[in-house]
Order: structure tokens, then C-alpha cells, then sequence
């Protein structure tokens, strides 16, 4: 695929994604998005890539947000079914999926983090949902993932203000997992990436999915209908839940085959 707004490595089973608009501190418009979109399309549906990454190409930003100039000047807004960056409405993917943010994290740009699972920062890095100061509102999922992820009312007090949070303060509020020197955020990404690749991608996608349907019922409901969801049924029928244990027994590490 012919990509001009990111880039897209492959490191094993690992998958690093690059916004790459660096002169716009990585803003993303309707092209972007739609091209975005089938970036994570076929990291969903290739069963060799178990993690992807999400970064920002250069120094200073992760994801600026919405690009406004080119909406200033006209240009025509909107993306593809998998929502913002092709992630904020990317409900079905199973795998995980880590942001390290780089620089700036603004609008749009936070609310890609908030779709990840993981978010490793450098210590440079800023988040902030400002779009009420430009009379817009962080409709990209914004507004409703911090307040779960954080709790009502710290996410009242980022949103209703449009305040910048330091990496530092996102980790004390907990949307953050580590904190790394300025430059060191993608590096920290792979590890913990590469930590995530010595598990049974099977069980990850497993424990990933029962999480997300699990938040949306009672716990009870969650815990009697979890054996029923794709992806734990998937993990029982694979040869993955037969090498685990058969490893454990023989004392040597797991070859995983992700099926």
C-alpha cells in the first residue's frame, strides 16, 4: 500500500505505525484518516502481527488533533468506519495496541492514546482536550474514555477546563503507564511490547476482549458469559492452550503459534 501520511514497520510480530505529517506537528485530515484506516485494517487481519505501536514521526508531537488549517481553509472533514486515525472507533480489534507519545498529544491526537491500550510518554509529552477553546468538542471518543479510564471527576476537571497535563501528572491520574526520557518513547514501546509477544497472542487477545465486553456489564453477567465470547473460544480451540501447559511441564519456554 502506497502511504504518504504514515509509515508502517514491521519488527517480528510487532507492527510500528508512524503518523508522518511532521509539519503540521502530525495533525491528521480526511486523507490521513481513511489511509490510517487501512493501516490498522490490515494489522487486524494479518495473524503474524500480534502488538502494534502508534507514534509520531519527529521530536515535538505525537498528534497535534484535527488538522484546523486545512478545515479553516475548507477543506472537507471525516474518516472511515474505524473512527479517528482509523482507531477511535476500532472496537473489534482484539490485539493490543500501544501509543508512545512523543511530544505533543492534543484533541485528536490524546484521543488516539485513549484508544490504546497501553501509553508509554516521554517526559516531553503533553495531553489536553482542547477543543472547547476553539468551540468544538473531543467527540472522538474523548469524553467518554477519560472519565472511565480516570474517573468523573479528574476527567471533568481536563475536559471543562481544556488544561495541558504533563506526562508526570498523566501517570499520577493514571491514563499513563510509564514515563521515559525525552526521546526514549518509542524504544520503551517495543519493550513493553516485546514483553506482551513472550505470552500466547491467543490468551492476550482473550484477556483483551473479556476486559472490554466485561466493562460493559455487571460483573456477574461478565464473569457467566466470558467462556462465550469469540475470542475465549478461539484460545481453548487453539494449539496455543495445549503448548502452554505441555512447555510448563517439560520445563522449556513456549513456542507460540498464535492459532
Amino acid at each position: 500500500m502506497d502511504l504518504k501520511f504514515s509509515k508502517v514497520t514491521r519488527k517480528g510480530p510487532i507492527t510500528i505505525i508512524t503518523l508522518s505529517r511532521p509539519e503540521v506537528y502530525n495533525a491528521l485530515h480526511i486523507d490521513a484518516h481513511f489511509e490510517l484506516n487501512k493501516v490498522f485494517d490490515n494489522f487486524s487481519a494479518d495473524p503474524e502481527q500480534w502488538v502494534a505501536i502508534v507514534t509520531g514521526a519527529g521530536d515535538k508531537a505525537f498528534c497535534a488533533g484535527n488538522d484546523l488549517k486545512w478545515q479553516a481553509a475548507g477543506g472537507k472533514r471525516g474518516w472511515d468506519k474505524g473512527g479517528f486515525a482509523g482507531l477511535t472507533s476500532r472496537f473489534d480489534c482484539d490485539k493490543p495496541i500501544i501509543a508512545a507519545v512523543n511530544g505533543v498529544a492534543m484533541g485528536g491526537g490524546f484521543e488516539i492514546a485513549l484508544a490504546c491500550d497501553l501509553i508509554i510518554a516521554s517526559e516531553n509529552a503533553t495531553f489536553a482536550l482542547p477543543e472547547p477553546r476553539v468551540g468544538l468538542a473531543a467527540l472522538a471518543g474523548g469524553v467518554h474514555r477519560l472519565p472511565r479510564q480516570i474517573g468523573l471527576k479528574r476527567a471533568m476537571g481536563m475536559i471543562l477546563t481544556a488544561r495541558h497535563v504533563s506526562a508526570k501528572e498523566g501517570l499520577e491520574l493514571g491514563f499513563v503507564n510509564e514515563v521515559v526520557p525525552a526521546g526514549e518513547a518509542l524504544a520503551a514501546a517495543e519493550r513493553w511490547a516485546e514483553t506482551i509477544c513472550k505470552n500466547s497472542p491467543m490468551s492476550i487477545r482473550a484477556s483483551k476482549q473479556a476486559i472490554q465486553r466485561g466493562l460493559e456489564v455487571s460483573l456477574e453477567q461478565a464473569i457467566a458469559e466470558q467462556r462465550e465470547y469469540p475470542a475465549v473460544k478461539a484460545m481453548a480451540a487453539s494449539q496455543d492452550y495445549i503448548e502452554g501447559p505441555k512447555a510448563f511441564a517439560e520445563k522449556r519456554p513456549p513456542k507460540w503459534l498464535g492459532r
